[in-house]
């Protein structure tokens, strides 16, 4: 009698799953309209003017934004739900030139920032108009001296949140699936309940930093992982490609550059403190801490021009000029030179070509499963790598083929800037928050899906 209970039990169960999934008729389905739920952020009281300071990496940004109250003519929100209207005043950045095929170290970068703070917010405030006596927030932690100084309130930004809350800003896009993709991030993410949800990312390295690194390989791993990719083997196998008897260090269809040997140049200050070494991993010259040092504080070596990047895009981007041998060839490896007629060659073009290939490729892969997931039909790319234009073009091809489409900045936003912190402050300030300033610090393991994101439905 047990069994038989119990196996009348299990059935009456697999009936109610069948009428769960399988309704009989149509009067057991009840069909939810989708009204959309109204915007919890308020329209700003009075003109609410911002100061948004970014030096998380070698980029030193100060952005100024005004949030105003609606006009009377304006009789809805715009399409990302603000009630109000924004306006960006002014927007500066100044770049760390690291010495030819290195990175940026920490103590360099924090050099550099207290080297151009000053000048970088005066010059904000000019181009702006305005003065700190107008500024009603200061934002990021940077501005920690300003808010004390000037008794201003201070808000603490998430700096992935700043790249999305602007791109959406510069876009008009309302509720897209975002790409974030940058030097020190990867992530697909898409908004659910106040919170920015991380779909996918990656399990090692982030692409800004593998296209950095990785600039030579051909045949290379294509490894995703569901909705996660991995970047680490696509460097692991690009090494071997280098050491290749195929690889050359130039294009047999066109002249060789003239070799050093032919070039008459005087030693670098860089490379007589260094001792005339040089790196063998990279084949430039090592340079001292010293000169990192000098470098970092702008005393030597080639400096960036102060940029206002603002809205109107009439500024050039600061071009520096790398010496040779700065990491497409490995120097420790003897490579013979192109012989005339050759095809079956691997050169430093195809090598750049087939990572950037790949990788984006890979991106591509996990952004469409995002979007099939959570029925989304808008793609917003942001971070230092969406400005990349044939990223932009192989997204707006996926994008195409399910009726959708994209949504990118050019370099003005997509790479660090002072606007995005600005901005994104002021929407969690409007909501009524503020960072006391004993709970201020920085934190890289700030997650994106942290963040409560209140001022969106």
């Amino acid at each position: 009698m047990v069994v038989q209970r119990r196996k009348e039990e299990i059935k009456s169960e697999q009936e109610e799953r069948k009428l769960l999934f399988f309704p009989r008729t149509a009067t057991m389905v009840t069909k939810r309209s989708k009204v959309p739920a109204p915007c919890p952020l308020p329209p700003p009281a009075k003109p609410l003017l911002a100061l948004g300071l970014e030096g998380s990496a070698n980029k030193l940004g100060v952005g100024l934004i005004l949030h105003s109250p609606p006009s009377p003519a304006s009789s809805s929100p715009s399409k990302t739900g603000d009630p109000g209207s924004v306006s960006i005043l002014s927007n500066i950045r100044h770049t760390y030139v690291t010495p030819p095929g290195e990175g940026f170290l920490p103590s360099d970068t924090a050099r550099h920032h207290k080297r151009w703070i000053s000048e970088v917010v005066d010059k904000a405030l000019r181009e702006g108009g305005k003065t700190m006596d107008d500024v009603d927030v200061t934002v990021a932690l940077v501005a920690r001296t300003l808010a004390m100084m000037y008794n201003k309130p201070l808000v603490g930004v998430n700096h992935c949140v700043g790249h999305i809350e602007t791109g959406r800003l510069i876009t008009s896009s309302p509720s897209p699936i975002v790409l974030y993709v940058s030097g020190g991030n990867t992530q697909v993410i898409a908004y659910s309940q106040q919170r920015y949800r991380i779909f996918g990312e990656t399990l090692d390295i982030a692409v800004g930093n593998c296209l950095d690194r990785g600039r030579r390989l051909l045949p290379i791993p294509y490894a995703t992982k569901g909705m996660d990719i991995m970047l680490g083997g696509i460097l692991h196998a690009a090494e071997a490609y280098t050491r290749d008897p195929r690889f050359r260090p130039s294009s047999s269809s066109g002249p060789s550059p003239p070799s050093s040997s032919t070039i008459a140049t005087a030693p670098s200050p860089s490379l007589a403190a260094a001792g005339g070494k040089l790196n063998g991993k990279l084949g430039s010259p090592m340079v001292s801490q010293e000169a990192r040092r000098r470098r970092a504080e702008g005393t030597e070596g080639p400096q960036a021009a102060l940029q206002n990047i603002g809205l109107d895009g009439s500024s050039s981007t600061a071009r520096v000029q790398l010496a040779e041998g700065s990491g497409l060839v490995d120097a420790s490896v003897e490579v013979p030179p192109p012989e005339e007629g050759e095809e079956d060659v691997i050169t430093p073009a195809d090598l750049c070509f087939s990572l950037q290939e790949t990788v984006f490729a890979m991106l591509v892969e996990i952004t469409e499963r995002a979007m099939a997931h959570a029925g989304g039909k808008e793609v917003l790319i942001v971070g230092g790598v969406g400005c990349n234009a044939r990223l932009q073009e192989m997204m707006g091809v996926m994008a195409a083929e399910r009726g959708g489409s994209i949504f990118a900045t050019d370099e003005r936003f997509c790479i660090d800037n002072g606007i995005m912190i600005a901005h994104a402050g002021l929407l969690s300030y409007r909501m009524g928050y503020e960072t006391p300033l004993a709970e201020t610090w920085c934190t890289q393991r700030f997650r994106t899906d942290e963040v409560l994101v209140n001022w969106r439905a």
